[in-house]
């Protein structure tokens, strides 16, 4: 997986979730706290998500083939959307099941101090994964805002641990709150309010998820800088004139597609468009490197035909004329 896809902040955040899902667990045993349960098995999906992640970063690698000749690039979108399921059917609906039990059925915290210290032990655990996960996304963020930065982002992993772990951190403190308001009150059915809020908090984080990657997974153009390098890449002003129109479209994180219909001068030969051709395509490579499968199509621009609406309108990842 390239560095874009936060490799590191993968396995930051599998290690943590990993020994935070087992001291969840143990808590859970000697207090019988329902809140201790839901967020171990909240852990638990999350490093089934990260090792999600891992596996499609190590499928996306895989070399093109005649049945699939532009690569295996959106395996990353592919496991990044199964992670919304899993954290939508393992980690919310089982939370929201075990807070309705624990509120029907109320039982007292027991060992306070097995729950509680977990809880402090995790905050700070997932604190640091939270950490690294920023770290990673603040050498490709740019200039974005974070909401700007997950609804754009075309490699997938940062955001969704990014996400993972602010809900984790959230689901932390309201555990800490239902145990501690069920200790100072002697009444269990705090812990499974807490329990409950846990698995409403999960279900909307993976609502999410799910929206972002499905719009990766239907194919999303290139982004609006990248876009405008394209542009002005292909025009030589000599032998290339206008770009007609242009489509983009992501193969994969670090893999776009470019189809273009480009204006030639009408008296050059067959070889001069053919050098032309080659020449936009070295400049647009060379001014958007991810830009690695690349179709140009000549035509002779004619103001007849576009104020006549015969080449394609401008949109979004194009132009027209």
């Amino acid at each position: 997986m390239s560095a874009s896809g936060g490799t590191k902040a993968i396995v930051a955040a599998l290690a943590a979730n990993l020994a935070i899902a087992v001291a969840k667990f143990v808590a859970f045993l000697f207090s019988g706290s329902s809140s201790m349960l839901a967020e171990s098995v909240h852990s638990l999906a999350d490093s089934g998500n990260q090792g999600l992640l891992l596996l499609g970063g190590k499928k996306a690698q895989r070399e093109a083939t005649p049945q699939h000749p532009f690569g295996y690039g959106r395996e990353r979108y592919i496991y990044a959307f199964l992670v919304s399921i899993v954290l939508f059917s393992v980690g919310g609906m089982f939370a929201i099941y075990e807070g309705y039990e624990k509120i029907k059925h109320p039982h007292p915290i027991e060992a306070w101090y097995w729950p509680v210290g977990v809880l402090v032990f995790a905050i700070i655990a997932e604190s640091f994964s939270f950490r690294t996960a920023i770290k990673e996304s603040n050498e490709i963020r740019g200039g974005l805002s974070w909401k700007e930065f997950v609804r754009r982002a075309k490699a997938p992993e940062l955001p969704v641990v990014l996400l993972e772990d602010l809900g984790a951190l959230i689901g932390l403190v309201l555990a800490l709150g239902g145990v501690g308001l069920a200790l100072l009150t002697d009444n269990g059915v705090w812990d499974g309010i807490g329990t409950l809020c846990i698995g409403i908090l999960l279900i909307l984080i993976a609502l999410v998820l799910a929206a972002e990657t499905k719009s990766l997974l239907l194919g999303e153009s290139a982004g609006v800088e990248d876009v405008k390098k394209i542009e002005a890449a292909v025009v030589d002003g000599e032998t290339v004139t206008r770009l007609i129109h242009m489509r983009t479209l992501h193969l994969g994180p670090e893999e776009l597609l470019v189809a273009a219909k480009i204006a030639v001068q009408h008296d050059e030969t067959a070889t001069e468009v053919a050098h032309a051709i080659n020449a936009a395509e070295e400049r647009i490579r060379a001014a958007v490197p991810i830009a690695r499968v690349i179709y140009l199509e000549p035509d002779i621009y004619s103001e007849a035909a576009a104020s006549a609406g015969r080449n394609p309108a401008k949109t979004p990842g194009g132009t027209g004329h």
